[in-house]
């Protein structure tokens, strides 16, 4: 069994009904829920239009078990893009295979560069991006990646393309710890329309990767949806839907979400769904109401203001000084970037403003030192 078998059951139209058809006393009901006791039915009642109107108490409670589970903590990582080399199509992407740019894949020697030029940020984990050309950037060049990231830093992670199960072991044994994978949209129907070519375009294939990874024994799992590609509600809804399964189902490893949406980038793909940032600042918190242990993200995609208030309700994870073009941090900082962040701001700077707001800040990964964040007073570990 996967979650495949579980999506099948599920119907996209009803779902959405069923979100916007909830009531205040179903808000209600979900906010006096205890830790670890709200169901996927509460869930689409907090994420449903009607909660909106009960947001300041939803943030105070989200705030409230962050505090109470990770304290006065953000973790902060810069990714490190290797490639923009990739065989798929897809609609909404700079690197997509039909868009005519200048196509790179970092060498040793540049690996070397990217990898000082981080380091010197601050930083103790990286996470690898890269497109995704397996043939071209398969699991012997991705291993190489490890073992030279691995003298320099204590964590490292991967956002690239799916693979098989002994792939991810093989990886592992190189120093791998977590792997980020977004199904982008749970529509099928959409999904088709957004991958029409490469092997992206194989919606079960992507959708059981979370399950290959739990098999493999993955520390951490990603997951996520991009925001823009159908209704924000019901893929989210999907997306709590997969992590309850699989927090149920490989109980060992721990999962982490990101809330990326629609930024320009070459090809000039306009979202069809907005999500205003009320809509974010709901959806971080009703994730945090579901899952007391979910590490949540936030990427520079969104605006400096809104980092600096949003992350205090329900985010562990920040993303700071990101280049997300190969090379960009040293090599070659000219190449085309996926997409164009919106905090430009050094992790030097975020820091000062976590700093200033009463955070401390780890620059591992929390995975490297997840037990030393164990709670029970609201008081953050010096941890770094």
């Amino acid at each position: 069994m996967s979650f495949v078998n579980i999506l099948n059951h599920l119907s996209w139209e009803d779902t959405k009904a069923s979100i916007l058809a909830k009531t205040a006393r179903d808000v209600e009901r979900a906010l006096s829920r205890p830790v670890g006791k709200l169901s996927l039915e509460d869930f689409q009642a907090l994420i449903s239009p009607v909660a909106q109107n009960h947001l300041e108490q939803l943030a105070a409670l989200s705030h409230a078990r962050t505090v109470e589970r990770f304290g006065y903590t953000q973790q902060m990582f810069a990714p490190l893009y290797l490639s923009n080399a990739c065989s798929n199509i897809c609609t909404y992407c700079g690197f997509s295979a039909n868009n005519k740019i200048p196509r790179k894949i970092l060498n040793e020697a540049e690996i070397g560069q990217e990898l000082d030029a981080v380091k010197a940020l601050g930083m103790d984990h990286v996470l690898f991006v890269t497109g995704e050309a397996n043939l071209r950037v398969g699991v012997p060049y991705l291993s190489r990646a490890f073992e030279l990231a691995r003298e320099k830093f204590s964590s490292m992670s991967m956002e690239v393309q799916p693979m098989e199960q002994d792939s991810y072991e093989t990886l592992m044994q190189s120093g791998l710890s977590a792997v980020l994978v977004y199904q982008e949209t749970y529509n099928r129907e959409s999904y088709a329309k957004y991958h029409p070519k490469g092997m992206k375009s194989n919606f079960n294939y992507r959708l059981e990767t979370p399950d290959r990874l739990g098999r493999a024994g993955m520390k951490k799992i990603g997951m996520g949806a991009l925001y823009g590609l159908d209704d924000w509600r019901t893929d989210s809804f999907m997306v709590a839907t997969h992590l309850r399964y699989m927090e149920q189902t490989y109980w060992k490893t721990k999962y982490s979400l990101s809330f990326p949406r629609i930024r320009p980038h070459e090809g000039e793909f306009e979202p069809v769904s907005v999500m205003t940032d009320r809509d974010l600042v709901q959806l971080i918190c009703a994730y945090r109401m579901l899952s007391a242990e979910v590490e949540l993200s936030m990427s520079t995609r969104e605006r400096p203001i809104f980092r600096d208030h949003a992350y205090k309700l329900g985010i562990t994870t920040l993303s700071a000084g990101s280049k997300t073009n190969p090379g960009g941090y040293a090599v070659d900082p000219q190449t085309l970037e996926q997409f164009e962040i919106s905090d430009e701001r050094s992790p030097a700077e975020v820091a000062t403003m976590l700093k200033a707001g009463g955070y401390d800040v780890v620059w591992k990964d929390w995975d490297s030192t997840y037990d030393g964040f164990y709670r029970s007073n609201a008081t953050a570990a010096k941890c770094c």
